[in-house]
């Protein structure tokens, strides 16, 4: 009975802050972000806690979801489900060209893009103990490609075929990037890929154990021909600084894509403007909340996004003078 009363307490509660927030004409949004040791996770709480933060001034009250990453957060915000999603670059170009999971639904005419995050490296981590040094030395070795459905098995392929490989050409798993790090340890798999942003606790995790580890480059010039057919990837670095456990200790290259947050065109304006806003005008603020985003400048966080720029965004932009660092055809 106990229980049964705190649960109630609770509803009324949250039933009581909802009919209060819609007095006064606000809003509330979710973001749908990604596993809970990614970046994905912790981006969507640092958007959520600025936004809060002045819920009386934008009358927003912003919360994050724990998704299954990339292709759910697009399907879920086109859907109506979710507000806000966080996506790689790759899958948000998918959804608007009507390939890869939505070749059968067509290009989805709803997504909008917000602005990009950070910078996702595709992190191929291996046991020392296999002998891979390159992605070449894959063949035949017990490879996570990633789950079904998120863009890293998808990029995983990609990286492969660039070398001459398929999935054909190892033994390939298909299971979350957040269970491979323990996996490789128990020596169940000899390496694993990982598209992520940097320093990754799970990376950490992958170096820091019984079994040695090495991350390992993925360069070359066949990545050329990769980059040219698929615009939405580029190199990438991996400072091996975060990860001092690792038995490499030079600079990892390799190609990435980014972090972009996007939404639907049924979300208001007034909601997406006042987080552009909130995000761009407090940049400095935003950097401080994950090392991943060190890198980001208001001229980046405007790279890599495929989908038309969401009005609100678009609003912002225009006051700002940011928006002459966007793709003419995506403000229309």
């Amino acid at each position: 009975m106990k229980k049964i009363s705190v649960v109630l307490a609770a509803i009324f509660v949250f039933s009581l802050a909802l009919t209060g927030c819609g007095s006064k004409g606000g809003k509330f949004v979710t973001i749908g972000t990604g596993g809970v040791t990614g970046v994905y996770y912790p981006t969507g709480g640092a958007i959520s806690k600025m936004i809060n933060a002045k819920s009386k001034e934008y009358s927003i009250r912003a919360s994050v979801e724990s998704t299954g990453g990339s292709v759910y957060n697009i399907n879920a915000v086109v859907g109506g489900d979710l507000e806000f999603g966080i996506a790689q670059s790759d899958r948000q170009f998918q959804a608007v060209k009507g390939l890869a999971e939505w070749k059968d639904k067509g290009p989805q005419s709803k997504l909008r893009s917000v602005f990009s995050i950070h910078p996702e490296a595709l992190t191929l981590v291996a046991s020392v103990k296999s002998g891979i040094k390159t992605i070449k030395d894959l063949k035949g070795k017990k490879v996570n490609l990633g789950n079904p459905g998120s863009g890293q098995l998808q990029n995983s392929k990609d990286a492969l075929s660039a070398f001459g490989l398929d999935e054909k050409s190892v033994k390939a798993e298909y299971i979350k990037a957040v269970e491979a790090a323990g996996l490789l340890q128990d020596e169940k798999i000899d390496a694993f890929f990982y598209t992520v942003g940097h320093p990754n606790g799970s990376i950490k995790e992958a170096t820091s154990g019984r079994i040695k580890v090495r991350l390992v480059d993925i360069a070359g010039k066949e990545l050329d021909g990769l980059i040219s057919k698929y615009p939405y990837y580029a190199r990438a670095l991996i400072e091996i600084k975060n990860y001092p456990s690792a038995a490499n200790k030079k600079d990892v290259n390799t190609l990435g894509v980014k972090a972009t947050l996007v939404t639907s065109s049924d979300v208001s304006a007034d909601v997406v403007y006042a987080i552009t806003k909130e995000v761009f005008e407090n940049l400095d603020k935003f950097k401080e909340l994950h090392p991943a985003y060190s890198v980001l400048t208001k001229q980046n966080m405007l790279e890599g996004l495929s989908a038309p720029v969401h009005p609100g965004a678009a609003k912002y932009y225009k006051e700002a003078g940011l928006d002459k660092y966007i793709k003419p055809e995506l403000l229309k």
